[in-house]
């Protein structure tokens, strides 16, 4: 099977693919082998899909490729007071996949690729139009996918210290449906606000980071992803602040790896996400624009920082256990919930676990598991009687081989 083959696949199925994803809309890991401990990776690479976090460890995990799918359900609903219970799940079951490639030059550098899904929000609303709550008409909810492409080079400065780069390449679709009732009556363009079907759009960013040994035991990490600017969304340009902008937020973070004994390993992150940086997702209701303004409502979320903590154990040499646990601060606050409906990114803590298995001919079979436990936002001031709910299951597995 041809490498680039597999990336071209990769490729396309990630932009038919949607999820929710549970650090906001950004996913909670990249490379099921993280994933297995928590998301862990700023300073403890362990496959292909290491550039996803930092790109410096690429030229730490040697050459190799790396092929996963991660099967993803959320679980999402909205209680409207003296309406009822609306449950978003009509769509529910998402597949993620991933590509991991990675070449030495030399000894002390690397060139690779790393094709992940970011993340993203989906909700489904079957029954929310049939009440008195209704928006337009249909289903209600929104879609949004997001896949990063990010070549990456690396190199070590000497034998304790690596630094990386990586342009990150981006593709991102969204359609809204079933809210063209609230559009006719907020929007600056309620034309290009619902139901205009899926619309794509182009990005560039770029990423930074540093890996460093600072004894034979604890290795740092920093990284830095800036912002991804995104063409616009001209189907939505009703919809969204700025007439349909929707760039990925800046994030970055720093981290520790620990080998306590030769075979039990314990690493930690510490990352944050600049939602507010983004009118789009910052704005609140009460902007005092139309919707697609500069100062139109949005989804009122704010920046955010996530905790994670992962500890791997080699049972013996061919077997390898993982787990993790992260928690992170609400997107928004209970004056957010009735825009939220649409995207209630709700969750603040997930537990994981994974594990590998070496192969006889040479391989390596990772699964990794993760639950977001059920958060709640209740609605206040203007929102007051509209509370939000998620918790989410994922379960993925991937092949990796080295050369």
């Amino acid at each position: 099977m041809q490498l680039r083959k597999i990336a071209l696949l990769l490729a396309i199925a990630g932009l038919s693919t949607s999820a929710f994803a549970t650090n906001g809309y950004f996913s909670h890991g990249y490379g099921i082998k993280s994933k297995g401990m928590a998301g862990v990776g700023i300073a403890y690479g362990q496959d292909t899909l290491a550039a996803a976090t930092n790109p410096a460890n690429m030229v730490l995990v040697g050459g190799g490729w790396d092929l996963g799918i991660d099967y993803f359900r959320p679980q999402r609903k909205s209680d409207i007071m003296g309406l009822g219970s609306f449950d978003g799940n009509d769509s529910e079951n998402y597949l993620i996949p991933e590509f991991g490639y990675n070449r030495m030059i030399n000894s002390d550098m690397s060139v690779g690729v790393s094709v992940y899904g970011n993340g993203g929000m989906a909700t489904d609303y079957k029954d929310l139009n049939s009440s008195p709550a209704a928006l337009g008409g249909g289903n209600v909810g929104v879609d949004l996918s997001q896949l990063f492409i990010a070549p990456t080079f690396a190199m070590k400065l000497n034998e304790n210290h690596a630094v990386g780069v990586s342009l990150k390449i981006a593709y991102q679709r969204f359609k809204a449906f079933g809210i063209l009732d609230m559009c006719n009556a907020m929007s600056s363009n309620s034309t290009r606000c619902s139901d205009e079907g899926y619309d794509g759009s182009w990005g560039y960013g770029l990423s930074l980071g540093w890996t460093g040994q600072l004894t034979p035991t604890l290795a740092l990490g920093a990284s830095y992803q800036s912002r991804t600017y995104m063409q616009k969304f001209d189907k939505y340009e009703g919809l969204f602040a700025e007439r349909g902008d929707f760039d990925i937020p800046e994030n970055y973070g720093i981290g520790l790896a620990w080998q306590a004994t030769p075979k039990f390993l314990v690493a930690a992150d510490i990352q944050r996400i600049n939602y507010g940086s983004v009118k789009s997702i910052a704005n609140t209701m009460f902007e005092g624009g139309a919707l697609g303004e500069g100062n139109g409502s949005g989804f009122g979320w704010k920046d955010i920082t996530v905790y994670k903590l992962g500890v791997s154990y080699d049972v013996n040499e061919d077997f390898t256990l993982r787990a993790g646990y992260s928690w992170n601060d609400e997107p928004y606050s209970g004056s957010e919930t009735f825009f939220n409906i649409l995207a209630p990114g709700v969750i603040k803590r997930h537990v994981t676990l994974g594990a590998t298995w070496k192969l006889a001919g040479g391989g390596e079979l990772s699964v990794a598991y993760m639950h977001a436990f059920k958060n709640t936002v209740n609605g206040r001031g203007a929102s007051t009687g509209i509370s939000n709910t998620m918790y989410q299951d994922s379960l993925g597995i991937a092949y990796g081989a080295k050369f």
